[in-house]
């Protein structure tokens, strides 16, 4: 069986904790599992996603109820998401915590895709475990993945209300033999679904967080665009992101600067970029922007310097970008996120 599949070594941290609380031999599972000392390096160290489930099933086979994925995700720490974690509980609310593991979730693990989806009913992020290509086997069992959307559930309790439920939890796997997922989640999961997924309220999900805090925000996404990266050489789209990063302060970097940086020719990046569907302009675009609206929830900053922060010479070119991204001026849009 293939180990490409990889995820962050910090998932440790709850698992292992999880096994103190359950009085499970630690060494004795990790060697079971075939984790060694190299696996758990440091916090950056990537670990082959097979010896997790292991790690899992091993220390499930201990429980009486089967529970452990729910015990793992009572141990939540912001440090098992590296950066991640710590962006996560200083976003602006939870729905903007979980945009962060849809964009940046690939530094957790690279076995499954997530993506958010509007519900009528609310905020739906949706998990599809990704498959071994020698044998079509999921790479992540019911227990993983219970683990991971019960870490998240954990998340949105820290930050927005310890009472919170969602809405509705959907799950491919049968149904277990009892009730521990609906102890945990506070309302019945649906099983033989077609994809996993949390559905929050939309109020709930909108609401300020009270750990809320953009400039630490700021802060860890570009260690996460650096992380990401590192990890992943062949993202062109985050390399040149970190690169306007970088310049913007100084002014609106010039696809030619950028393509130097990056030790490439001006139309080998462009071609490159054609073939993953995007352009410098729309990244230059989507980072300008994005820093914009961010910027804007820092009140000590004034109008002018935003714009010369997100690379604009003028207030006046800031104010004509900002109105084609928002619908309205950057001074219009700061009293009416105010009230």
């Amino acid at each position: 069986m293939s180990d490409d599949f990889i995820a962050l070594s910090g998932w440790v941290i709850p698992i292992t904790k999880a096994m103190q609380l359950n009085n499970i031999d630690v060494q004795q599972a990790l060697e079971v599992s075939g984790i060694t000392d190299a696996d758990l390096n440091s916090q950056d160290t990537r670990i082959a996603v097979s010896k997790l489930v292991k790690l899992v099933a091993h220390c499930n086979a201990h429980l009486p109820k089967q529970d452990f994925s729910v015990q793992v995700a009572e141990q939540f720490h912001p440090g098992m998401f590296h950066a991640l974690g710590y962006a996560m509980m200083s976003s602006a609310s939870l729905e903007d915590g979980l945009q962060r593991i849809v964009r940046y979730k690939r530094i957790v693990s690279d076995a499954c895709r997530v993506e958010m989806v509007e519900e009528k009913d609310g905020l739906s992020l949706r998990m599809y475990p990704l498959h071994y290509a020698d044998n079509a086997r999921p790479t992540l069992g019911p227990k993983e993945i219970e683990a991971f959307l019960a870490t998240l559930v954990k998340f949105a309790r820290e930050t927005v209300d310890m009472n919170l439920r969602p809405l509705a939890v959907y799950l491919q796997a049968d149904r277990p033999d009892n009730d521990y997922l609906t102890e945990y989640f506070g309302v019945e999961p649906q099983f033989n679904c077609d994809f996993n997924a949390l559905v929050f309220d939309r109020a709930q999900a909108q609401r300020k967080l009270m750990t809320h805090n953009m400039v630490l925000t700021q802060s860890h996404e570009k260690m996460l665009d650096e992380y990401l990266s590192r990890i992943d050489r062949s993202d062109l789209a985050n390399l040149v992101k970190c690169k306007i990063y970088e310049r913007l302060s100084l002014g609106a970097p010039s696809q030619a600067e950028i393509a130097d940086d990056l030790g490439m020719s001006l139309r080998n990046l462009q071609r490159k970029l054609q073939e993953r569907g995007t352009s410098f302009k729309e990244i230059l675009e989507h980072t300008r922007k994005k820093l914009a609206l961010e910027y804007m929830d820092q009140s000590h900053l004034s109008l002018g310097e935003i714009g010369y922060l997100v690379g604009f010479a003028s207030v006046a070119n800031f104010n004509r970008a900002f109105k084609r991204w928002t619908g309205s001026t950057p001074g219009e849009f700061r009293v009416s996120h105010a009230a």
